[in-house]
């Protein structure tokens, strides 16, 4: 019997519902993995059904479908002489279970059920799936009709065990199972699994793929063995962009790196490798041998076929490579540009339209557009067929090629540049610039004939007519008077989105786009549907400190010029009137707080799960060489004010792509009320007393309050 086994992993781009495009891209990964040598065949978790179904879990047609889909898998010439390893959701005595289904010429090795569900930020498998509770437990598993008639099988195994070929072991695990503290390839390892597999719904966070990547080389670093991971990649209906990042590790080294980001539907990673090199390794490790003389033994189905050949002396083996990491610029370059395609190609919309200001976030959101053309023609170029079918559908010319970025962001991209009297001439060239250089179609237009209309409704009603507060308003006053600049524009933006291709004679609607950062979500510095209310928001996740370096990114790879002056400017609303021409209002100022700030605040407030108090407490070591404790409550008092004041914005967030773990996103991230009592009294008195505490302590005067 050979030494050299064949795997393959698979990084699909599934698409919650899509029967019919999820069974195709499997059929494909099957061919690729068999034309490349694999006896082995992983893909992502639920690929069969998508991974983000969400309640549709709860629908009998979802189960009903995906055992359709499992049939024609069964029955198709592609997934013959290969062991085909899918996921799909199914119901065993009445509990749904998130499952594996393993399957040789036609016939189910084993349903392994998941044993960890994932239930924490984005994910709410517990909502839909039961944890399969009974290690090292085989049920009969009864087959519906449809699938007895193929495999000729009553019953199949169901539950934790591993499959024992002619040449080796294979064990499973799902997702979630691998971030556990007792991942099963622990004892799987011990009782001698040496291939061990992992089917992942992983979504995209900024500096994420490093912790997946070190997981995965650990898993085998200790105990040895070959780990062979797959996940979904990218946008399967929702807010989350699946990452892909497929790999393949042996003995704590990688040796096959799948692609991140691309436009790839279908990505098959192949590695050949020596069991031998598994079994010297583990050889010398006395202390795991001694474990593995104790462990608790699986059970094991046993599987008349090799993953290896007995003639293998000649065929090459993998060796060790370098994990590529992206740079956090790269992953906001590259992510939310593939997510956009996705939701584009999928909407079956023939573009964008984003109003663009001149400020930071909007040319952020101009630039991912940008990128997104610049994946889009190298895609078309390296010979992605179904990119370039997708390219024609959306500008609606079967015989169009894209071949220059700018040219293709000319068809698919509107900018919008929507003057007051408030706006500055720099801003106005500065959104012009920029889009000359990336090629959009650009409009200037000036919206003062619509808010002094609204505001001319309000004064001819009520007899009053409101002013800013540099002409004596006041604070009321002034600002409705910028609510009413903001949602001019949202309402223009659609206007715009829906007929300027009308205008120019050219199908379709554009999908309109929003560019509020995480920050000013999180403190609530927007308007209610304003412009940040559009279809979706690129940049919704993302903080204005990574936005920045991201521009500068785009100075130095993009040679986009126009983004130095964009720099430069500090960022504005120019929602109120002009001193001498020049713009007297600065968001920071508006604020109260720094971008830097609300950084740390919304990271502390979410990932470090503090409230008030707590961190105030973490703030006052963390600021101890620039602010007083005294100075620190007042910030901190001042960052929960806004926040609950204006948490209930969240809950018409326009969907964004989730990019941060302090992500403020009302759906389903950060559960919160939206309705506070914004006194915060009790743990406002807490920080209080520990102010007086601390000043009493340094003998400082306590008889100042405490704002």
């Amino acid at each position: 019997m050979g030494r050299a086994v064949t795997v393959a992993a698979c990084a699909l781009n599934q698409w919650a519902l899509d029967f019919e495009g999820n069974a195709d891209r499997i059929l494909r990964s099957i061919s690729i993995a068999k034309s490349r040598g694999a006896r082995y065949r992983l893909g992502p978790e639920l690929e069969i059904c998508g991974y983000g179904c969400a309640d549709h879990y709860y629908e009998s047609d979802t189960l009903l479908h995906s055992f359709q889909v499992l049939a024609k898998l069964l029955e198709s010439a592609a997934a013959q002489d290969i062991i085909c390893d899918v996921g799909m959701p199914l119901m065993h005595r009445n509990v749904r279970y998130n499952c594996r289904v393993i399957f040789l010429n036609k016939k189910i090795l084993l349903i392994r059920p998941k044993m960890s569900l994932a239930n924490t930020g984005n994910y709410r498998e517990l909502r839909w799936f039961t944890p399969w509770n009974k290690a090292r437990h085989v049920e009969e598993y009864l087959l519906p009709g449809i699938i007895q008639e193929v495999t000729g099988q009553d019953t199949v195994p169901f539950g934790d065990a591993v499959l024992a070929t002619t040449d080796t072991c294979i064990g499973t695990e799902i997702c979630e199972e691998l971030w556990a503290p007792n991942s099963p390839h622990i004892e799987m390892g011990l009782d001698g699994v040496e291939i061990f597999t992992n089917s992942s719904g992983s979504h995209h966070v900024l500096r994420k793929a490093h912790t997946r990547v070190d997981l995965v080389n650990s898993a085998t670093a200790k105990n040895g063995g070959i780990y062979v991971l797959s996940n979904q990649k990218g946008c399967d209906g929702d807010r989350l962009y699946y990452d892909g990042c497929a790999m393949i590790s042996m003995n704590g080294d990688t040796v096959a790196q799948g692609s991140q980001f691309s436009l790839d539907d279908v990505e098959v990673l192949v590695a050949t490798l020596d069991l031998e090199d598994v079994r010297s390794y583990r050889a010398e490790i006395s202390s795991r041998n001694l474990a593995a003389s104790k462990v608790n033994p699986f059970p094991r189905i046993k599987v008349n076929f090799a993953l290896s050949c007995s003639d293998d002396l000649a065929v090459p083996i993998c060796v060790p490579i370098q994990w590529r990491h992206h740079s956090p610029e790269e992953e906001i370059c590259l992510g939310p540009a593939c997510w956009l395609w996705d939701y584009l190609r999928r909407s079956k919309q023939a573009g964008f339209l984003l109003p663009l200001s001149g400020g930071i976030d909007s040319s952020a959101t101009a630039c991912i557009v940008y990128s997104m053309c610049h994946q889009v023609c190298l895609a078309v170029k390296n010979g992605n067929a179904e990119v370039l079918a997708d390219a024609r559908r959306v500008v609606h010319d079967e015989t169009y090629v894209p071949e220059d970025p700018r040219e293709f962001c000319k068809r698919v991209f509107t900018t919008c540049y929507m003057a007051s009297e408030n706006s500055s001439q720099e801003t106005r060239s500065r959104a012009q610039l920029l889009a000359e250089q990336i090629g959009s179609y650009h409009i200037n237009l000036n919206i003062d004939v619509a808010v002094k209309a609204i505001v001319g409704i309000f004064s001819v009603v009520t007899g009053r007519t409101p002013c800013f507060s540099v002409y004596g308003g006041c604070s009321r006053e002034n600002l409705a008077l910028q609510n009413v600049q903001a949602r001019v524009r949202m309402v223009l933006a659609y206007l715009f989105a829906q007929l300027v291709l009308w205008t120019r004679g050219m199908p379709g609607g554009l999908l309109v786009l929003g560019s509020a950062n995480v920050d000013e979500s999180l403190r609530g510095y927007l308007t209610k549907y304003d412009c940040s209310s559009a279809d979706i928001n690129p940049i919704g996740g993302i903080s204005k400190t990574d936005l920045k370096s991201f521009i500068q990114y785009c100075i130095e790879n993009f040679q986009l010029t126009a983004l130095r002056s964009i720099m430069a400017a500090p960022p504005t609303a120019e929602l109120e009137p002009l001193v001498d021409g020049q713009v007297s209002q600065t968001d920071e100022a508006d604020m109260g707080m720094t971008y830097a700030e609300l950084s740390i605040y919304g990271k502390l407030r979410k990932i470090a799960k503090a409230g008030p108090y707590s961190m105030f407490c973490k703030l006052i070591n963390l600021w101890k060489e620039i602010c007083t404790p005294r100075e620190v409550a007042s910030k901190v008092k001042h960052f929960f004010r806004m926040y609950s004041v204006n948490r209930h914005k969240m809950t018409t967030l326009t969907p964004s792509y989730h990019a941060e773990n302090y992500s403020p996103d009302d759906n389903r991230f950060d559960l919160r009320p939206f309705l506070y009592n914004t006194t915060w009294s009790w743990q406002f008195r807490c920080i209080d007393n520990q102010v007086s505490r601390l000043e009493k302590k340094e003998g400082i005067s306590t008889a100042e309050d405490i704002d």
